[in-house]
């Protein structure tokens, strides 16, 4: 195995122990509130992240668009995050996609360095959103929220594509910058070269399109579905009765 490889698969690993210390401490401030039940929270953090994960491996789930190289896809994965996230919190989102990104890694083709550009991308558009609805839990705060998060993952999104993925792919797959520049050019002409020709007209178009229709679809299914999320918490609210004054 190369050095590189190596770095990569260290990488992933730091990223993985690094998000399970922060779900230990997590934990171990939530204990504090006697009412947190970890049963219930759990079953709903698994749930979700079922359902993230069949997004994310299932194939079929995986849109490919004219235009765009054949190596890039758009994923919806993310959903499941986000509801999570605005039903329980910035943890729960944080656990959905790490679920997702951890069930991934045995079937991973890139020496999980995918898998952890991914988990990175996912966090850097979800956990953001998620803050900020937190704070102002309305519409307003919703979609100041996802402008933020969908601002962000852009960013992150290209500046890891040009001075990481690619220059990582193209050493896996033993591929000069050539070949790759004609892949890419194959499916778009615009794209001048494979730095920030390929993030603005491959990476960009990619993100802004997925994010957009992740961010419909979680909001017509969030707010559908968000009295069912919490009924719990509102079975267990006291009654208020009224009173007659005498």
């Amino acid at each position: 195995m190369k050095p590189e490889h190596i770095v990569s698969l260290i990488v992933v690993a730091a990223t993985i122990v690094a998000s399970l210390v922060f779900v230990i401490v997590y934990s171990k401030l939530v204990k504090k509130n006697k009412e947190f039940s970890w049963a219930r929270f759990a079953a709903r953090v698994g749930i979700f992240g079922a359902l993230s994960t069949i997004l994310y491996i299932v194939k079929i789930f995986e849109i490919h668009l004219p235009f765009l190289p054949p190596f890039l896809a758009l994923h919806f994965d993310e959903i499941p995050a986000f509801i999570a996230g605005f039903a329980y919190g910035p943890f729960a989102a944080l656990l959905v996609i790490l679920i997702k990104s951890v069930i991934k890694l045995p079937f991973s083709s890139t020496l999980l360095v995918g898998e952890l550009a991914d988990f990175i991308f996912s966090c850097a558009f979800v956990l953001p959103t998620v803050f900020i609805y937190k704070k102002i839990r309305s519409i307003k705060g919703a979609l100041i929220g996802f402008g933020v998060g969908m601002v962000i993952q852009v960013i992150v999104a290209m500046t890891l594509n040009v001075y990481a993925m690619l220059p990582f792919y193209m050493n896996l797959y033993h591929m000069n910058a050539e070949g790759m520049l004609a892949i890419c050019q194959g499916a778009n002409p615009a794209i001048k070269d494979i730095e920030w020709s390929y993030a603005f007209f491959a990476v960009l178009p990619l993100n802004l399109i997925k994010d957009t229709i992740v961010i419909i679809v979680t909001f017509l299914i969030y707010r559908n579905i968000r009295k069912v999320l919490h009924w719990e918490e509102k079975k267990q609210e006291p009654e208020v009765v009224e009173t007659k004054a005498e």
